[in-house]
């Protein structure tokens, strides 16, 4: 059976209207350790890998254009590293204070049926929960200026989902469908279309937060992703194909806390047996109440597979959402201050001018932990205190395990000699995309 995972890979990479990667095209700053650069050659590595990343159509006028599929290849190990629940209101980034609306919480006596349809009274009927929730789920769509040395300057086109969690205007969706984006826009469900800012993103839980300049907005009440069970009722709302939005499929949570790990990343998700397609990304899983309940952002892909979508927990969702919407970027992650590359075949490895496998780093941010500890591009990893790397997801791994100000043993190969440095782990700070808007 295919057990591969889609997921909107969307401008990940400056490609060529052929979607090749160009060589020494930069690395993604909100990749970088905190964070992993993507493998250049999908499928290279077990045990998943990244589906629906499908080059534009050749633009022969110069333009290029691509519906951003809204979900991808993960299997992502541990739970994201947030403690409690999510608190009622948050504090934007201009100082003023914008209310979430938080649900109650339900009573004991709620339940479902063993079909998940709602059966008690603070239950509602699929037609008031998609009443309910319709206005604030909206359609995202992105465009790229991207580069190649054969067509020059060319634009590609994306399409997703988002939430909208306050009524002046801030949107929640997935990183991976606004990444690289040179402009945002979004449309509500009254067709109104606005320019829209990215506020910030977290690759590493596939979050970003958006900003309209709107008010009045019929925002999401937020419920509580700790208290869901299996076989309880689910409602995905989203933007299916890039052209449908507002589309509405029912199911149950068909399991929690599945760890899937897609390109290097991890995390631990809501599955789920409602229909999610390729533009389902950012949308919104709502329960029996009408609560948000999960963010939308990967499925199954394999044609003998249905009903394995997968949401991230709202209660994580959020928490990253409130770190994006106060500091840009999410706190407290430790990071080496490098990006690195795993090179698994020879292609790679000439493309990069490097004569073994293994993972390289290829940037090493000036003045940060690594630059302190005399760290280089082009150094092979080794190992981290003892343990030994042959992927990405090994750096990731280890570097979870950590704090910030913790010291880690590095061991490189520099050409034919091994290098062994002391290095202590700093705060990530990842900048901040920005997207400029079109009218």
């Amino acid at each position: 059976m295919n057990n591969n995972w889609e997921f909107d890979y969307s401008n990940r990479y400056q490609n060529d209207p052929n979607g090749a990667p160009q060589s020494g095209a930069p690395m993604n700053e909100n990749n970088n350790f905190g964070g992993t650069q993507p493998d250049p050659m999908p499928g290279a590595q077990p045990p998943y890998t990244p589906m629906g990343m499908q080059p534009p159509h050749k633009p022969g006028n110069g333009r290029g254009k691509r519906i951003a599929c809204g979900v991808l290849a993960l299997v992502l190990c541990g739970a994201i590293g947030f403690g409690g629940g999510y608190v009622g209101s948050m504090v934007a980034n201009n100082g003023g204070k914008t209310v979430i609306y938080q649900a109650a919480p339900a009573d004991s006596s709620d339940s479902s049926s063993s079909t998940g349809m709602p059966t008690d009274a603070a239950s509602m009927s699929v037609e008031e929960i998609a009443e309910k929730v319709g206005p604030s789920v909206v359609e995202v769509t992105t465009e790229t200026v991207s580069y190649s040395n054969f067509f020059g300057q060319y634009v590609t086109s994306g399409a997703g989902s988002g939430v909208i969690i306050s009524e002046d205007g801030y949107i929640i969706t997935n990183n991976h469908v606004i990444e690289g984006a040179s402009s945002i826009k979004v449309r509500l469900s009254d067709k109104t279309e606005y320019d829209a800012t990215l506020v910030g993103t977290d690759s590493k839980t596939d979050i970003a937060v958006l900003k309209i300049e709107a008010t009045g907005l019929t925002p999401a009440v937020i419920g509580d992703s700790d208290t869901l069970k299996v076989g309880e009722f689910a409602l995905a709302v989203g933007n299916p194909l890039g052209t449908l939005g507002g589309t509405v499929t029912d199911g149950i949570i068909s399991a929690l806390n599945r760890d899937i790990t897609v390109n290097n990343q991890t995390m631990s998700l809501l599955q789920t047996n409602a229909a999610v397609n390729p533009g389902n990304s950012g949308g919104g899983l709502f329960n029996e109440r009408g609560e948000l309940i999960g963010i939308v952002n990967a499925k199954s892909d394999g044609s003998d597979v249905e009903g394995l979508g997968f949401a991230i927990p709202i209660n994580t969702a959020m928490e990253v959402a409130e770190s994006l919407m106060t500091t840009g970027y999410v706190t407290g992650r430790p990071a080496m201050g490098v990006s690195v590359l795993a090179v698994t075949d020879m292609q790679t490895a000439m493309q990069y001018g490097v004569s073994q496998m293994g993972v390289y780093i290829v940037q090493v941010n000036e003045g940060g932990a690594a630059d302190k500890a005399g760290l280089e591009a082009g150094d092979l990893l080794v190992s981290i205190d003892g343990n030994a790397i042959s992927t990405t997801s090994d750096v990731t791994s280890i570097l979870d395990e950590h704090a910030v100000g913790d010291t880690i043993e590095v061991q490189v190969v520099r050409g034919k000699q091994m290098v062994e440095v002391s290095l202590t782990l700093q705060e990530s700070q990842p900048e901040t995309q920005t997207a400029t808007s079109e009218g």
